[in-house]
């Protein structure tokens, strides 16, 4: 079995669901179709091939999330191998910083490349020598020509879905005269656009892809890997099925706008296969629905906006939806392929709910983050008859669920710091916390009874006392002595860690932000982002960078992967405990 196959699945511990895609690949075993092939060494290839063939021009987005796990997952789990390829024919867009990005992402979320084959990780720039011979015997077969066209004329002649486009004046140019032009394209004559690279197929087709799309276009820009070797570059339609070929792909998994692009697709590999440049079986391509998330958007283009406009803090802002964001928000691998899983796969566009997501990371993370106090709106709260020098541990589950995990504990001092939301000195009706007269439970501490509270000079309430009962203690006999229908949670005051707390929430108020050509940016959330001070039980000041926990009664929490240090300590939110959004 190759290394793929070992990878981690999602956290559901059960057989994926079927779906279209699986079952094209269980019938193409049952016939052996893809059964008897080999390399050149007559090495034998898996007959399941797939492949995550991203342009390194941005960060990754939820919705690559969802072919990273469809690919890899597939070929792992029919024990085949997902080739890692970037798609760099477009060099005045891509970057090495993308480049390095793609990997980190793809290996967090629990894959890699690797098997006993080798290493199949792959730059379309690796196959530029091989693609261009390709094309210069589609020339000399008479399967493409250069045009000459200006760009307006191109555009104008190509017709529409209604009416047929119209020839090229050039596209009964010689073989040797396009190919001679062709090299000289390559040598750097001419400028960019001066010149392009057709193939011949049939200007009348209903399919506009097929009216002799552009293979091969002039481009003199600097390229991150190849530098200044080349001035021409291949289109990717013309460049994905050679990579797919060459890598071996038995099924190539596209989402749905590729579904016009597949005749091609066929096309070309059909001419090269009569050039002995492939052997049959070619690859498949099959799409499939792409991840569509409300609350968010996915064009590479509005997050580069997003970034570059300093709306957000960078690529691996917590409220983007890229990977790096979302990881950075405290999502797992195993919550992202979860809600992967969850989402399906299917031949129709359709949105996935935000909650969907969300509640992904809440069922992934409820069993195994450990929990803490945190208070996050703090307010000091004075136990007037406790003695002013104790310090009295309390303790309380690592997991409530798992007491094999042990405990912790924490001092409870005169002076501590509760939920300002849990004292209102006039309650309303059902209100069962704080309020002069009423006895609430310090969480994992004793009862207490209020007795009435300080404010300032404007009215505001800045503390709130209160007597306890020595006799209370959670775990203790006389605890069961008290009848009581609020329990608060709180930090010592002397003993707290101050911490600074990210709350984020969705980044849009809009489902659909960008829906209808609306402008995406007026629909920003202005809570998606609130920096709070905090105080946090003591032992989280050893907390490690990028460790989730849960804080009590407000959800799901990571230490900062960047920012957070045992100097001064760095919380994001990453999913409250409930939904609030369905409500």
């Amino acid at each position: 079995m190759s290394t793929n196959a070992k990878n981690t699945a999602a956290s559901d511990n059960h057989a994926p669901a079927s779906n279209f895609l699986r079952a094209l690949i269980e019938g193409d075993l049952a016939s052996g179709k893809n059964a008897q092939r080999t390399d050149p060494n007559g090495h034998p290839l898996p007959a399941v091939v797939t492949r995550f063939p991203p342009e390194p021009n941005g960060y990754l987005h939820i919705g690559h999330a969802k072919s990273i796990c469809l690919n890899f997952g597939l070929a792992r789990d029919y024990g085949g191998r997902c080739t890692m390829r970037f798609d760099d024919t477009n060099p005045t867009k891509e970057e090495q910083e993308y480049v390095d990005s793609i990997i980190d992402a793809v290996q967090w979320l629990g894959f890699n490349w690797k098997d006993e084959g080798g290493d199949h990780l792959y730059f379309a720039s690796d196959y530029f020598d091989q693609m261009y011979m390709m094309a210069e015997y589609l020339i000399s077969a008479g399967h493409a020509y250069v045009d000459s066209q200006s760009a307006e004329d191109m555009a104008k002649n190509r017709g529409s879905f209604s009416e047929p486009g119209k020839n090229s004046p050039f596209r009964d140019r010689a073989p040797d005269e396009s190919l001679a032009l062709f090299r000289r394209m390559r040598a750097g004559d001419f400028k960019d656009g001066e010149h392009i690279l057709r193939a011949r197929i049939d200007m009348a087709s209903p399919n506009m892809n097929m009216r002799d799309p552009a293979i091969y276009r002039i481009r003199h820009a600097h390229h991150h890997r190849t530098g200044d070797k080349w001035c021409i570059y291949p289109m990717y339609d013309f460049a994905h099925p050679i990579e797919d070929a060459i890598e071996y792909v038995t099924h190539s998994f596209c989402t749905l706008e590729f579904q016009d692009h597949r005749p091609f697709y066929d096309w070309l590999l059909e001419r090269l296969a009569e050039g002995g440049f492939f052997k049959r079986p070619l690859p498949q391509q099959t799409e499939f629905a792409r991840l569509n998330l409300t609350y968010a958007i996915t064009s590479k283009r509005k997050l580069l906006q997003l970034v570059e406009e300093k709306i957000v803090d960078g690529w691996d802002d917590p409220r983007m939806p890229t990977i790096a964001g979302i990881r950075r928000r405290g999502f797992t691998p195993e919550s992202i392929q979860l809600f992967c899983e969850r989402a399906g796969v299917a031949k129709a566009d359709s949105w996935i709910d935000m909650s969907t997501l969300e509640g992904a990371l809440r069922d992934d993370l409820d069993p195994k983050a450990p929990r803490a106090v945190a208070v996050l709106k703090p307010l000091k709260l004075i136990i007037d008859n406790f003695p002013d020098n104790l310090a009295d541990d309390c303790t309380a589950p690592v997991h409530p669920h798992h007491p094999e995990r042990g405990h912790r504990t924490f001092p409870i001092t005169k002076e501590v710091w509760i939920e300002a939301d849990d004292f209102m000195e006039t309650p309303t009706k059902g209100y069962f916390r704080l309020f002069p007269g009423n006895k609430v439970r310090l969480r994992y501490g004793y009862v207490v009874e209020c007795t009435h509270c300080d404010k300032d000079a404007d009215g505001k309430v800045i503390a709130v006392h209160c007597t306890y009962f020595p006799d209370s203690k959670s775990g203790t006999e006389g605890s069961a002595n008290y009848k009581v229908k609020g329990t608060i949670h709180w930090v010592s005051v002397p003993h707290a860690l101050e911490a600074e707390v990210r709350l984020y929430d969705r980044l849009f108020t809009d489902p659909n932000p960008d829906a209808g050509g609306k402008d995406f940016k007026s629909a920003l959330n202005p809570n998606a982002k609130e920096v709070i001070t905090a105080y946090l039980e003591p032992g989280m000041r050893h907390a490690l960078a990028d460790e989730k926990f849960q804080f009590e009664r407000h959800g799901y929490f990571v230490a900062d992967r960047v920012e957070h240090a045992a100097t001064r300590p760095v919380f994001n939110r990453g999913v409250t405990l409930k939904d609030s959004w369905g409500k």
